[in-house]
């Protein structure tokens, strides 16, 4: 798998004899897995043509600002929501010094204004231009505003002059924009997360289980491992691929997942349950396919150990963070969750007809002893970068209280 697996990332034009390249960055990116749209400003369809990057993207590149169609479904807003992150590949001195300067007269620089996600721009321009005063003011704007500067590279240059601001290459941008996404937030720690339903035999062809998906276990895996740690996923039946860089085994019961569990969490320092477990099992498995018979059957049903709250009552136990798919009374079932089960965060989120479970978007209520928190609707990729995010904060947090605590003279 590619090193930009499930992000959405949102390649920006300027006008300059570099935007040549832009084609190949698109082809690198999604090799490297990503899904790719594109924003031309007017001086880069003097370069490069529209219909060539829509046809290596895959999608209608987006020109304007004021475009009815385009306001109408993916507008600047949607698009900024839309991106986990925003490369401009090349930015020329023109669109450094309107960045700087917060302007939103395009669509491009108002989505870089609009996005809470990574910008990144790769400048290309005359070494000249490189080495001005107003450009180099404007890059330390940039930089001081959180935006990360990719290059630019020195060499032989279209106008003849040799010196720095050559654009990066391709594989070299899709490095460093890869790179956005490992935070080392829990490097060094090993987390476990549990994903997807699970399967209650009846007999062999039929069993109980649920609509989870796994995707949003599966999410918070990947999202784990980019933050740099060690990651050991449990997943139920699902038909999603194994995240990358992530050690998955695979169950089908709630027995066998509890099993697979406590096997190894002993070596976990964060445990996050995302799976659906069903809380009953069948008391009794038929060796062969029950028949149909009478108008009614009665099915006896005995409960399944209680993953979690196992899991929360080891000595140490492992900074336990739970989810709580409820439909209705989101903050008040999730804090009755963290208190019941003695669990350090619970993740909460509303299902129902077409929310939350298999869908490719959710939201989440993070209801902790003191605080709440809500992280907005958002793709589960990136929803699950914002709750890594704030379980690495909470986990420091709380153990560097311990660390005080066993000081105390």
């Amino acid at each position: 798998m590619g090193t930009l697996t499930n992000k959405r990332i949102l390649l920006g034009v300027t006008g300059g004899i570099a935007a040549y390249k832009s084609a190949d960055t698109v082809r690198r990116l999604r090799e490297a897995g990503a899904e790719v749209r594109v924003i031309m400003t007017q001086g880069a369809t003097g370069f490069i043509t529209p219909l060539t990057m829509q046809a290596v993207s895959g999608h209608p590149v987006y020109q304007h600002l004021l475009d009815t169609d385009a306001e109408a479904g993916m507008g600047h807003i949607e698009l900024a929501r839309w991106a986990d992150a925003v490369l401009v590949a090349p930015a020329s001195a023109n669109f450094l010094a309107r960045l700087a300067q917060g302007r939103a007269d395009d669509l491009l620089s108002a989505v870089c204004l609009a996005t809470e996600s990574p910008v990144a721009v790769a400048p290309a321009m005359n070494q000249q231009m490189w080495n001005n005063a107003a450009t180099q003011l404007n890059l330390a704007i940039l930089k001081k505003n959180g935006v990360s500067i990719f290059g630019p590279g020195e060499g032989s240059q279209a106008c003849g002059e040799v010196g720095p601001g050559r654009m990066l290459e391709p594989a070299d941008l899709v490095t460093l924009i890869s790179s956005l996404f490992a935070t080392g937030e829990l490097d060094g720690l090993t987390v476990m997360v549990t994903a997807g339903p699970t399967w209650e035999a009846i007999d062999p062809v039929r069993g109980l289980t649920n609509r989870s998906s796994g995707k949003m276990g599966y999410a918070v895996s990947e999202a784990a491992a980019e933050a740099g740690a060690r990651v050991l996923l449990i997943s139920g039946p699902t038909s999603l691929p194994d995240p990358a860089r992530v050690q998955t085994i695979h169950v089908e019961s709630a027995q066998e997942m509890y099993d697979a569990v406590h096997a190894q969490v002993s070596t976990a320092n964060i445990f996050i349950g995302v799976a659906a477990v069903a809380d009953y099992r069948p008391a009794q498995t038929e060796a062969g396919k029950i028949k149909k018979t009478g108008e009614t059957m009665t099915l006896e049903m005995v409960r399944n150990p209680d993953i979690l709250a196992s899991v929360a009552m080891l000595r140490p136990a492992p900074f336990t963070v739970g989810f709580a798919a409820e439909t209705e009374n989101l903050e008040q079932q999730a804090r009755q969750k963290l208190e019941n089960k003695n669990l350090d965060l619970v993740a909460a989120n509303r299902v129902g007809r077409g929310v939350g479970l298999g869908t490719d978007e959710n939201s989440l209520l993070l209801v902790e002893q003191e605080t709440v928190t809500e992280l907005a609707v958002q793709p589960k990729a990136k929803l699950a970068r914002a709750l890594i995010h704030h379980i690495a904060a909470r986990y420091r947090a709380k153990n560097s209280a311990s660390v005080h605590v066993l000081r105390r003279p």
